[in-house]
């Protein structure tokens, strides 16, 4: 059997995957499968065996697959803050959208265009510092909204009040916090900020007139696959909205988010078709800014080393509560992926250590 690097996965096999037996992974990919699955045991040992499921994707190559009890290979998880990458992605496909046509639409959007254009006028009611906020700081976590520094988690708010209200500060949560005055001026605070990625999905809606799990599924789902995902939408009727749910809120399979990091592994193309430009992914999956050298555009990176110090440094990944991550290792031609409804702690980088020290270069 000889290794295709350029395999993609398509819908006419079980999985959409190409599939190898554990012999033959062994031996044409050199895994040394007895690690992975000492690893997947240790964690379920000190950790707790939670539903989850684990796939690896070796060079187009399905290599590894584990499933929980009553788990199956179809089954979808809340993959809570890895929505964020999605968010990332769909703002990518939409500025290179916009450069190719700025001239047929008259738009000219980019990372420097202020969301205050596309927001209700009473966001700066209490702080006229919002005026400054700009795609980037919003994409970087650099906009100056309380996030968790503050202890703000999510956008709960009471029945009276809705998510979106939230996040513009025309109310409190339900915790009687507020995110009308922010924590610093723009771009000079990193801070990670759920109330942030909100706006991302206003904003999104203002300009496209589409949210953000319309304009994907079009843009990038139904091209490469990925059939088994739904997405949470919050506000609408007396609140505003509805919009995607733009930081928690996408459930998707192993096998479906395992897709996604092939897609981002393969630079935005899939098959012989560019999707997505590769000057758009190494923008997302790069340094953003100074304040934290691990982030991206909603991705987490390791170009610094800090991350994850035992991994390369061209790692990168979507990351999100209940320890659902999705590892993307381009030297290596590898995603590593695990999802699942627990446990809120565990020891990531044993996790992702221990199972990358399976792998030896080819």
């Amino acid at each position: 059997m000889s290794k295709d690097i350029s395999y993609f996965p398509n819908r006419e096999i079980e999985g959409g995957w190409r599939l190898i037996s554990t012999d033959h992974a062994s031996k044409l990919l050199n895994i040394n499968f007895n690690l992975i699955e000492l690893e997947i045991k240790r964690q379920q040992l000190f950790f707790g065996n939670h539903p989850q499921s684990t796939v690896i994707i070796k060079d187009g190559y399905l290599v590894y697959e584990n499933h929980s009890f009553m788990t199956l290979p179809q089954s979808r998880f809340d993959i809570w803050s890895c929505t964020k990458s999605f968010t990332g992605i769909a703002w990518m496909f939409l500025l290179e959208e916009i450069k190719k046509n700025k001239s047929k639409k008259n738009l000219d959007i980019n990372l420097q265009t202020p969301i205050y254009n596309f927001l209700p006028k009473d966001f700066i009611k209490n702080d006229s510092r919002k005026k400054n906020i700009n795609l980037h700081h919003l994409l970087s976590m650099t906009s100056g909204l309380k996030g968790e520094n503050n202890d703000i988690y999510g956008l709960v708010t009471g029945p009276q009040n809705g998510p979106f209200e939230f996040a513009i500060g025309k109310c409190e949560n339900r915790y009687g916090k507020s995110v009308d005055i922010l924590s610093s001026e723009p771009g000079k605070q990193w801070e990670y900020s759920d109330p942030a990625v909100a706006l991302l999905s206003f904003v999104f809606f203002e300009i496209t007139k589409k949210n953000i799990h319309e304009y994907l599924y079009e843009k990038l789902f139904r091209i490469i696959g990925i059939e088994n995902a739904s997405w949470d939408i919050h506000g609408g009727g007396n609140f505003l909205g509805p919009f995607t749910s733009s930081h928690v809120g996408l459930h998707i399979s192993a096998r479906d988010l395992s897709r996604f990091g092939y897609f981002m592994l393969k630079k935005g193309q899939w098959n012989n078709i560019k999707i997505l430009s590769s000057d758009y992914i190494d923008l997302a999956t790069t340094k953003s800014q100074n304040l934290n050298s691990s982030y991206g555009y909603q991705f987490w990176i390791n170009s610094d080393g800090l991350r994850w110090p035992s991994l390369p440094r061209d790692t990168y990944a979507l990351e999100g509560y209940n320890s659902n991550r999705c590892y993307i290792i381009p030297s290596y031609d590898l995603i590593i992926t695990r999802i699942g409804s627990g446990p809120s702690e565990w020891n990531e980088q044993n996790f992702v250590n221990n199972i990358f020290k399976s792998f030896k270069k080819n």
